[in-house]
């Protein structure tokens, strides 16, 4: 699984003109489900994402995580993140995982973040999408259960 996260004001995602999904202070989370991902992968990435220290405290430094911030997510599918740019002119995306695996996954991720008791907002799967932030910091991280679990160096680039 692979996420995006983004730090936000706020944000919200509409569908065919109408939100299905709004909150304030918190992260955005675009997440994609690749072939090879379990509920292990969701698990991984939910403690994750609740527990990384990435808000202000009261020095201005990043030493608070989601649940001491007492902020909310927003989480959107997005199979694009496994989209493959590196041959000819258009993405290939083998990698993204099938609708069914994919939408099977997603929503067990919400669901183990929902068990945090943080507040979940999410847009729908597999629809066009519009969303909106303002973006915190700027502060985005990308963050790949994959990878995360099998780097064992901290001096290799991801």
């Amino acid at each position: 699984m692979r996420i995006v996260l983004q730090r936000v004001k706020s944000a919200r995602v509409d569908v065919a003109g109408e939100t299905t999904g709004s909150i304030g202070v918190g992260l955005v989370i675009l997440l994609g489900v690749t072939q090879t991902d379990q509920e292990e992968d969701a698990e991984y990435l939910a403690d994750k994402v609740v527990k990384l220290r990435i808000f202000p405290d009261e020095a201005h430094r990043m030493n608070r995580s989601l649940l001491e911030a007492g902020g909310s997510l927003l989480v959107v599918s997005q199979f694009t993140l496994y989209g493959d740019c590196r041959k000819g002119r258009r993405p290939s995306f083998d990698q993204a995982a099938p609708p069914e695996q994919a939408r099977a996954l997603y929503e067990y991720f919400i669901q183990r973040l929902k068990s945090s008791n943080i507040a979940v907002e999410t847009g729908v799967f597999q629809a066009e999408m519009e969303i909106h932030l303002i973006n915190d910091g700027p502060v985005t991280f990308i963050l790949d259960s994959k990878r995360i679990h099998t780097d064992h160096s901290p001096t290799e680039a991801p």
